[in-house]
This record gives structure tokens, sequence and C-alpha cells, in this order.
């Protein structure tokens, strides 16, 4: 009788061939066979979005799989969320990252390697919370560490904000000092590049900064849009770029957009950016949000409620970021006073944070032109009559956003958007709102523009 490990290696290998590499790596991570009796197996995984996951996208896959390798004996899955050696990954394998020290020799003149500059030991993978926008930026994080320089060569990861771009080149950086002992790992923000760079030159030091960062084994560039218009850093930076890449060094970048749509960026770079695997990291959704408060609730030895943990993840919506400080708020308040923590409390305690009522500088002009832009329109196409879907769509989430962000009047709205009557901004709004509850691609779409809006009133207001 073949025995529960051996089974789900066997199940594991027919997964692999039916699934995309990606998906495989992502989800099948840290699971196995707990228990089987008769015809019933019952997995376990890591955590309760896994197992949701499972139960919602992969059981049929996971079901065919068992069948066909134990010869249709099992007719029942079960998935379960337990923790403990038994849950050690099988196939992706991604240990504990090692503590790394931040910067200080190089700051002021003394040697220091590589391996000891910019990691820091908090972000990891074992605490990275996967969701639909960021699955694909994962699995590719995992493909780089399972063959640095060999696959996704460069691999660059573009989103918002406080999405988890950070997390996952850190990520990436503790894995591969960890794993690859001796490797010289670096981890720079753009700005620290260049900094670098033009101390380097204002000290007659340009040979030492070549060394440093072309001798690693990983360099990892977070922000890298802040390049753009600095040409002499630029140059230098594509000089970097082709030493390690020709000796097969992985390079992992991060930016606020694709390489293309990064103003006053040289054109050899961005094609040189677009060699590898490019991937969005997106705005989370609900089930990712509420996900990410209970990992970090559970970090934290901190109890609270789902109905309250719904609240926050409802009403905190447009980063991970921001979620980590509506959770930081709630657990300080508790500890400043000790008293229970109550969903009115929350709201009270969170009514800064979300977000009601029209924000600051917030016009249907900003509105139009950031869906615009998302949708890559023109201004003609909004205002103009033709009803065709890939325009009629950006029009309604247009009227939408008018209506919640602005709190227009129908009328106000339809004068904006070609002088339209206001039963149709109605009819828009009342639409949107509705598919809004079931479209995940709609709340996707809504909720990146959303983040944009936000970021350019922070700029402005």
């Amino acid at each position: 009788m073949i025995d529960h490990q051996q089974l789900w290696q066997a199940t594991l290998g027919e997964l692999e061939l039916t699934l995309s590499r990606a998906n495989f790596m992502t989800w099948f991570k840290n699971t196995f066979i707990a228990s089987a009796e008769g015809e019933r197996v019952i997995v376990g995984v890591p955590n309760t979005f896994t197992k949701a996951w499972f139960e919602k996208k992969y059981h049929a896959f996971i079901l065919r799989a068992l069948q066909k390798v134990s010869e249709n004996r099992v007719r029942e899955v079960i998935y379960k969320v337990e923790t403990g050696p038994r849950a050690a990954a099988p196939v992706v394998e991604i240990t504990a990252a090692v503590t790394v020290a931040t910067p200080t020799a190089a700051d002021d003149g003394g040697e220091a390697t590589p391996n000891e500059l910019g990691l820091n030991q908090r972000y990891t993978f074992e605490n990275f919370v996967i969701g639909k926008a960021n699955e694909l930026a994962h699995a590719a994080c995992l493909a780089v560490c399972n063959k640095p320089g060999r696959v996704y060569n460069p691999l660059f990861i573009y989103g918002g904000v406080g999405l988890g771009k950070t997390h996952l080149l850190q990520a990436v950086g503790n894995h591969l000092a960890r794993r690859q002992g001796g490797a010289k790992v670096l981890y720079v923000s753009s700005e620290k590049f260049i900094n670098d760079f033009i101390r380097s030159i204002s000290s007659n030091v340009t040979s030492r900064f070549k060394n440093v960062y072309r001798s690693v084994d990983v360099l990892l560039v977070d922000d890298i849009q802040f390049l753009a218009g600095k040409e002499g850093t630029q140059e230098e930076f594509f000089h970097t770029f082709n030493a390690l890449h020709q000796n097969n060094k992985q390079i992992v970048i991060s930016s606020d957009r694709p390489p293309k749509a990064i103003p006053a960026l040289e054109h050899r770079l961005v094609s040189r950016f677009e060699w590898g695997m490019i991937a969005d990291v997106g705005t989370p959704d609900l089930e990712t949000r509420l996900a990410i408060l209970e990992t970090k609730c559970r970090e934290r030895a901190f109890a609270m409620e789902r109905e309250i943990l719904h609240y926050v993840a409802t009403s905190v919506a447009n980063n991970v970021r921001e979620l980590e400080g509506a959770l930081n708020r709630i657990v300080a308040f508790h500890q400043l006073d000790r008293s229970p923590i109550t969903l009115e409390g929350v709201k009270k305690m969170l009514g800064t944070l979300s977000g009601d009522g029209p924000r600051k500088s917030l016009t249907p002009r900003q509105i139009i032109s950031a869906v615009i832009e998302y949708f890559d329109l023109k201004t003609e196409d909004i205002m103009g009559s033709c009803r065709k879907k890939n325009l009629a769509l950006p029009r309604q989430i247009i009227m939408y956003l008018m209506r919640e962000e602005t709190k227009c009047s129908y009328p106000a709205i339809g004068s904006e958007i070609g002088n339209r009557d206001h039963t149709t901004a109605m009819h828009a709004y009342l639409k949107i709102s509705r598919e809004l509850q079931v479209d995940e691609k709609l709340q996707q779409d809504v909720g990146v523009i959303r983040q944009r809006l936000f970021n350019m009133t922070n700029i402005t207001s």
C-alpha cells in the first residue's frame, strides 16, 4: 500500500503537468496528506486562505489527480489547516531568512561586503500573504530563488504604493542569502544607487563603486522609476546591468509602473528591463485583505473578532501599508486603555482613515483623466456618443467615481460627460455599484483607479 507521502508526491506530479508552473509553485507549497481513511483523504494546508482557494479553485484538479494515482480509490477530499513538521514543502522549499545587518560601514567610508547591505530579516516568503493580485509576482520570485540568474532575469515587479513590492524583493534577498551560503546579495533603493554614484564621482572612488555593485550575485533595486531623467546615473546603471547579466547574476527590480511607462528612461534600459519577466502587484481584494489582517494578528498574538476584521478589511482597501497602519492603530489604542475591542470603537478609531466624504482637491476632471489613462483612451472617446463596450464601461466608472468621490449631483455628472442626461448618470452609478459586488475584475480596476486618485490628492492637497 502506497504511504501518504508517496501518494501526495505522485499527486503533485500530476498537478504539475496540469497547472501552470506559476500557479503550482504558488499554491502547493507546504501541503501534504494529513490522513487517508477509506475513500476520504484530508489534505493539510498552511493557512485558511489556501484552504478556501483549494475549495473554490482547485478542488476538481486535486480530486482528479488523487483518483488517477490511487486507481479511483479516493472519492472525497477535505482540506484542513495544519502546521508543524509534516507541513514541510515537498516541492518548493522556502526556509527562514537569515539575519542580515543593515548598512553602516559603507556610509562612513569603511569597507562593507554586499551581503551585509540593505536586507531586513522581517521580510520573508513565509509572512507574505498571497492573493489574486500578487500571485504571479510571488511565483516569479520563487522561480528566481530556485534558479537565480537562469530564469526571469531580470525580474521586473511593478505596482502602486504599499502593495508588497519591497517585501518580495527583500524576501528574494533573504532567501538567497541563506540558501546560497556565501552569495553576495545587495538590496538598494534607486535613491541610494544615485547617491552612491554621485558620491563616488565627487570622492574620486568610482572604481570602488563599480566593484561593489558589479561583484554581487544578486542585485535588488527598489523604485527604479526615480532614475528617470538622470542621464549620468542611467548610463552607469546600464553598464552595471550588462556586467551582471552577462555573468548570469540575478537582477530584480521594482517600480510603480511598467518599464515603457517610466518617463525619461532611456530606451536601451527599457529594452533590457523587458528581457526577462514583468509581473504586476495589484490592489488586494477583500479576501486577501482579510488574510493579511489574520496573519498580522497571529504574528502579534493579538485576537480580534471576525466581524471587526471584516470591517477593517472593507474600510481600508487601498493597499497593504494602510491596512497594517489601521491594525497598528487599533493595537496601540488597546494597549493604552486595555478596554475590550468593539466594532463601534474600531469604527470611531478608524474614522479618519476610512476616507469618508469627498477627498481634498479631487475634481471631476481628475477622475476623467485617471480613468482615461488607466484604459488608454482619449478624451473625445469618453465624451463622444459611441456605445461600444470598451468605451461604455469606462464612462460608467467615471460617473460612479464622480458620485462616490465628489458627491456631484446626477445632472452635474451628466454635464461633465458630454452633456448626457441625469438618468444616464444615475443608471451608470447603480449598475457599477451592483457589479462591484460580484465582478472581481471590476473591483480590481476601480481599486487601482482609486489608488491613483488617492496618490494624486496626496500630492496636490
